[in-house]
């Protein structure tokens, strides 16, 4: 069965982080999703985790370092061995890795688009990290998820657009701990054809993030029938994580009154 998260990043923002714990799991939440590690106090989180009987399904892995920059290899495995100590203390079993350093909201951009090398070039960059990192992550027993992002109106320039690209390194990689985080708000912008794709390449994904498109916003804010979607995942016994990672329109209530309408009974 599906598991859900929601990311406490973005939602129930009108309350203190560490209230927010709290928040995910009076509304029927046993994960919760959060971005960068080292701007959190580490036993604070634990701590927080324990007393909510909740778990931290997924967090950022590469911080302030890009993986298709071939300059700062050693740079980029030194953090992602940092991320994972830090995962396997609080009990995360997921790292979400990106091609590009992300900037911090409300940016636009890609930290650095690096126009002095080849798609080639930052393509083999990326594989031939994963690949000295994946032995790390299975010993680890975490799973380093790689996600495309929309360079439509979130993340212009990032280099890793669309799932396929995401894919083919995956699976030149070949490591049981390298998947896809698929995020069908990012996708649905980039490519479309949602439940398609998670049919094709769900035995490579990891995790999915759920927003509504445009806009970012809950379910039925945009034009994704997540309903749909979820059902189709179901049907085709899809397990993985499924995070609600998105900007409330309305506001939390009634953001999580939408997420839950949508995955009630599934």
């Amino acid at each position: 069965m599906m598991k859900f998260s929601v990311n406490i990043e973005v939602i129930y923002k009108e309350l203190p982080f560490a209230e927010r714990f709290a928040a995910a799991k009076r509304d029927g939440f046993d994960y919760v999703e959060i971005w960068g590690w080292d701007s959190k106090d580490l036993d604070e989180l634990i701590r927080l985790c324990k007393e909510n009987e909740i778990e931290i399904s997924c967090m950022g892995g590469d911080g302030p370092i890009s993986l298709c920059d071939p300059a700062h290899e050693q740079e980029y495995i030194a953090y992602i061995e940092k991320s994972l100590a830090v995962a396997q203390k609080v009990g995360c079993k997921r790292l979400a890795v990106h091609s590009n350093e992300l900037l911090p909201e409300p940016q636009q951009y890609a930290a650095d688009l690096f126009p002095q090398y080849s798609d080639a070039q930052k393509t083999m960059a990326m594989y031939r990290t994963l690949c000295k990192v994946a032995p790390m992550a299975e010993k680890a027993g975490i799973t380093l998820c790689l996600e495309a992002l929309n360079v439509e109106t979130d993340h212009l320039g990032n280099f890793l657009k669309y799932t396929k690209d995401a894919a083919e390194i995956v699976q030149m990689v070949g490591s049981p701990n390298v998947k896809i985080l698929y995020d069908a708000y990012h996708m649905y912008l980039n490519e479309g054809k949602i439940c398609e794709t998670i049919k094709k390449y769900q035995p490579l994904i990891a995790q999915v993030h759920i927003a509504d498109a445009p806009g970012r916003g809950e379910p039925g804010t945009g034009c994704i029938n997540y309903r749909a979607v979820l059902e189709y995942m179901q049907a085709l016994g899809c397990d993985q994580m499924v995070a609600f990672e998105l900007y409330p329109k309305h506001g939390s209530s009634a953001a999580i009154e939408a997420i839950n309408a949508v995955r009630a009974g599934l």
